[in-house]
């Protein structure tokens, strides 16, 4: 038998392996499934600890104040086993991500999501193709995605997470240095991030984007998601007013890929807002970073920016919460969205670039 046909059973023999133990390298699998499953797990663990935390502290409620410690405690492990889930893995991967998660997310630093994300679909992988390929598969599998997933970590987790803390930094120092640019660039590409079907709230979780960075990032996205609701009410009524601007843009995603020109008022609205809320109001996200990618959703981005007042206020850095920081936020998270996508939505329509229900959910 000749190399290459020896070269080419091989390669076939490995492609029917692949296929047998569903391991599939795409960017769709691991760029969007796996990073939109990371997100829910962030938002199921470090994010609604942050709030029920919060709540906590402003009615005085202990029990509250640890459960959200306990909720922001596992956000690595949920992490994981989120992206195992959408990777589709065994029951004993999945459990066995939970020491992976915690791993990657705790050697990751400020950058531990981004190192969870690499980790967790390294070991989730490796786990998958020793599943049930043995009589001790109970051993066998829990072994192998453990130790490979926090030997990875161990390895490059940190290097990971220093490079990711340094590029979201990098971002933050620019938007200080130029608010109006930066203002204008954050807010754009994190609001059509969050439309598009990839997660915007695990990207900033994953660069640590908060400050006023993640200020310009909040307002992209609630131009994305209010301006949406706002400018298809005629076609969508009650229900798509709140089913987008409190649940997701993303919805629109089929009618933007039949025409892209619908897109064209939520985004130059967050091309406005950005800027007006790093240079006019300096709204800011001290609150957890990845509540700068979630926008109007469940109103977490709000929640954020105003966890993060009463942080600066216990740190000493702000006296009190004043009229100006809510008229700011309102104006940037609800007002100025509708108005200025209203405005140019009804500016296409006059023109024949938006037609009748090319906004129907």
């Amino acid at each position: 038998m000749s190399e290459k046909v020896q070269q080419t059973e091989t390669g076939n023999a490995l492609q029917r392996f692949l296929k047998r133990k569903n391991i599939i390298f795409s960017a769709k699998r691991y760029g969007i499934d796996a990073l939109g499953a990371m997100a829910q797990g962030l938002f199921a663990s470090l994010l609604i600890g942050t709030i029920i935390g919060t709540l906590g502290e402003q009615i005085g409620s202990q029990v509250l104040v640890d459960a959200g410690g306990f909720a922001k405690s596992v956000a690595g492990p949920a992490m994981a086993i989120s992206i195992g889930y959408a990777l589709q893995a065994p029951q004993l991967v999945l459990f066995s991500l939970l020491a992976v998660g915690a791993a990657a997310n705790s050697l990751g630093g400020a950058g531990g999501p981004l190192a969870v994300l690499i980790v967790a679909i390294v070991a989730a992988e490796c786990g998958k193709a020793v599943s049930k390929e043995t009589k001790i598969d109970i051993l066998v599998t829990p072994l192998v995605t453990i130790l490979s997933g926090v030997l990875l970590s161990m390895w490059c987790a940190p290097t990971i997470g220093a490079a990711a803390s340094a590029v979201g930094s990098l971002i933050m120092w620019a938007t200080e240095l130029q608010p109006f640019f930066m203002g204008i660039l954050v807010s754009v590409i994190v609001g059509v991030a969050l439309t598009l079907p990839i997660s915007s709230a695990a990207i900033c979780a994953a660069l640590n984007l908060t400050g006023l960075a993640g200020g310009a990032a909040v307002a992209g996205c609630c131009a994305q998601m209010v301006g949406f609701a706002a400018m298809s009410f005629k076609e969508n009524k009650w229900s798509g007013l709140i089913s987008q601007g409190l649940g997701t843009s993303m919805l629109q995603m089929g009618n933007i890929v039949k025409n892209p020109r619908i897109w064209i008022p939520p985004t130059l609205a967050a091309a406005i807002t950005g800027p007006i809320a790093t240079c006019l109001f300096r709204l800011q996200m001290n609150g957890p970073a990845v509540s700068s990618g979630m926008g109007t959703c469940g109103l977490v981005g709000q929640i954020g920016v105003y966890t993060g007042w009463l942080e600066e206020i216990a740190a000493g850095s702000r006296s009190q919460i004043t009229a100006f920081d809510w008229i700011g936020m309102i104006l940037i998270c609800f007002v100025l969205p509708a108005v200025l996508s209203l405005v140019f939505g009804q500016i296409l329509r006059k023109i024949g670039w938006i037609k009748e229900d090319d906004l129907k959910l």
